[in-house]
């Protein structure tokens, strides 16, 4: 009997590692590049990266779709910060949709900031409006439960 494995995209170089279940809590490294795989923080993604973080991602993934020019996604900014910190286990992101527009695109973000929750690269929820980082946190903990 195989233990239950997940792959998850290396946020510094890309590439795809499968990490057993029972690893994830112990600071998985990449096994190409050998950087951290869940970091704690959000990563940056662009149009290159964004599509293969969330469809090949298996862990849960929130992308924060967000504008340079939205006051709302600049304030919540250093709260989905803080969020990303106390959750470790899930992959942080970030597509600033200005600049990256045909990254955000398919996923038909109508409103900024919009957080959008990603499992085997299927949406799962998704939520509207800048939080503060409690309320990050709650929402992303009953998705994952």
């Amino acid at each position: 009997m195989s233990e239950q494995s997940f792959h998850l995209v290396c946020p510094h170089c890309q590439a795809t590692n499968r990490v057993p279940a029972a690893r994830l809590s112990a600071a998985p490294k990449c096994g190409k590049c050998s950087q951290p795989l869940l970091t704690a923080s959000p990563c940056e993604l662009n149009a290159q990266t964004a599509n293969k973080v969330i469809q090949k991602n298996e862990v849960l993934t929130i992308v924060d779709f967000w504008a340079s020019w939205c006051q709302p996604c600049i304030m919540m900014a250093p709260e989905f910060k803080v969020a990303a910190g106390q959750l470790p286990k899930v992959v942080f992101a970030k597509v600033q949709t200005d600049k990256y527009e045909q990254a955000a695109a398919p996923y038909n973000i109508r409103s900024l900031p919009t957080m959008v929750a990603f499992k085997n690269g299927k949406e799962v929820a998704r939520q509207s409006g800048a939080l503060p980082s409690n309320q990050i946190v709650q929402w992303v903990r009953s998705l994952d439960s």
